[in-house]
């Protein structure tokens, strides 16, 4: 069987709720695979408190 060792669990977050200054933050969490992708992520997800699709990038 496979080892599940490369898959981690990652955080993506709103990148233009910091910037507009709305309170709250709009976080995801998700897995990738580190051998496949070493880069950040950077995903389109819907963000509540903006009411729309928004950018949303890996954190540490």
């Amino acid at each position: 069987m496979a080892k599940k060792e490369n898959r981690v669990q990652i955080i993506l977050e709103c990148t233009e709720q910091k910037e507009s200054g709305v309170p709250g933050i709009s976080r995801y969490i998700t897995t990738k695979n580190k051998k496949n992708t070493t880069q950040r992520l950077e995903r389109k997800k819907y963000n509540p408190y903006l009411k729309k699709v928004t950018l949303h990038k890996e954190i540490k």
